[in-house]
């Protein structure tokens, strides 16, 4: 799935079918290309963070959780990555040799567990698997 597609997603809740947010972002830790958090607009709770962990599925039209006590303020790795200069979308593409292969156009992401499978360019895509970090103005991958 694509992240372009995952935005602006209902998030329901399974046990009221309540909508208890609207997806907006994605916190994907670099260390891990991993999604550890979805950041949420248009909430019904007390926060606007919904941990990885805490999805019951990201399905096609919906995400959908347990509860909307789920949606909470972001804590642990998610807290230190809910920051801009932590966002990969826009941000231009550095291998760790120092060559540019362009900007982060769009991620490709397993809706299942979460883990980035391409960080997409204007040319192609480079595997998730190569994420080595993100700075406040590149995305630093391995070299290929």
């Amino acid at each position: 799935m694509l992240f372009s597609e995952a935005t602006g997603r209902t998030v329901i809740s399974t046990s009221t079918a309540e909508t208890v947010g609207t997806v907006a972002g994605l916190l994907i830790d670099a260390a891990t290309a991993r999604i550890v958090a979805v950041q949420l607009k248009k909430t019904s709770g007390n926060g606007d963070t919904l941990h990885w962990p805490d999805l019951t599925s990201f399905g096609a039209d919906r995400v959908t959780v347990p509860n909307a006590d789920v949606v909470t303020t972001a804590t642990g790795t998610a807290a230190d990555l809910g920051t801009k200069s932590t966002e990969l979308l826009g941000k231009r593409l550095l291998t760790d040799a120092g060559t540019e292969i362009g900007t982060v156009d769009d991620i490709d992401f397993d809706p299942a567990s979460g883990v980035v499978i391409a960080l997409r360019t204007r040319d192609g895509a480079v595997d998730g698997d190569r994420l080595i970090g993100c700075g406040s103005y590149a995305v630093i991958v391995k070299h290929s």
